[in-house]
């Protein structure tokens, strides 16, 4: 199964890889008709993307250290380093968020009526579906392999998405004799960015603090309690390690059971998880009914 799980990771540095090149052409390409046609959503846009490079590098780095073995100083493994590289991404994002309000804040106090070219317009909206196609790819991609690290990345392209087509809109309404949706345009963008950040971040700090979302601890333990020897489920934890799960349950059983038997009961519920829920590790433990004792 740990093989497996390698092979999964090795196909997301694949995505992450495919991000870095878009950003890197999409980047160059806004940054220069950005200043060519004088348009502030444009260029925001495009330290967005300068900016995502980073942020892909980091999920890239995060991906390959997740692949290394345990070893003695990490005996479960360096799959949280995936869930590390999120938390650095949004770091980033947040950073470039604020950075591109503040710019934006200050072209609107200190506002002068520029119209940007129509070009810039054009080079959003293409942009913007490029990397539409590249948050499609990284998006399956995240879903087939289970990558937290991945999923982040292609949230951000979705969000890059967007702020292209918001970028696009204000440009062409500039064109109205509404120089100042540019500028706000940006504001917008410099919004966007914040709160993809944090989504990331959110999602990141909750994995690394041991966070575990409650309806998929109730579905573990409703399996749990349908497999055969069981009779309750006394206390049951969950864990994110990367894109793993690993699952620590006490369960009630027959106090006439002999060791073999509980044995075989523990084993029952590690292959259901494992087979159902993609849990890479389960800590079994079993306790007597001791109402059998006392009644």
């Amino acid at each position: 199964m740990l093989e497996e799980q390698y092979k999964r990771i090795k196909m997301g540095e694949r995505g992450a890889r495919i991000s870095i090149i878009a950003y890197v052409v999409l980047s160059a390409l806004k940054l220069i008709i950005g200043y060519l046609t004088n348009s502030e959503a444009l260029k925001a846009d495009g330290l967005n993307n300068s900016t995502d490079i980073i942020a892909s590098v980091a999920v890239l780095i995060g991906l390959m250290i997740s692949r290394k073995p345990a070893d003695e100083d990490h005996l479960y493994g360096h799959w949280r380093s995936e869930t590390v590289a999120s938390l650095i991404a949004s770091f980033i994002m947040i950073a470039v968020g604020l950075n591109v309000l503040f710019n934006a804040g200050r072209s609107i106090i200190y506002f002068k009526a520029k119209t940007p070219d129509i070009a810039a317009a054009a080079t959003g909206l293409i942009c913007a579906i490029v990397i539409y196609f590249v948050y499609r790819y990284n998006k399956k991609l995240a879903v087939l392999i289970k990558s937290s690290a991945l999923m982040a990345a292609a949230k951000d392209n979705l969000s890059d998405a967007w702020v292209g087509i918001g970028t696009s809109t204000g440009i062409i309404a500039s064109q109205f004799g509404l120089p100042w949706m540019d500028p706000a345009a940006a504001v917008i963008v410099g919004i966007l960015i914040c709160k993809t950040g944090w989504d990331i971040f959110r999602e990141a700090t909750h994995n690394l603090t041991d966070g575990f979302d409650k309806k998929n601890l109730v579905n573990i333990t409703q399996i749990i309690s349908r497999v055969p020897g069981v009779k309750s489920v006394k206390d049951i934890k969950g864990r994110v390690y990367g894109n793993n799960i690993m699952v620590d349950v006490i369960i009630i059983v027959d106090a006439a059971l002999n060791i073999a038997e509980g044995h075989k009961i523990t084993e029952d519920i590690e292959n259901h998880l494992k087979s159902e829920f993609d849990v890479i590790d389960a800590v079994v433990h079993v306790e007597p009914d001791v109402q059998e004792f006392t009644s």
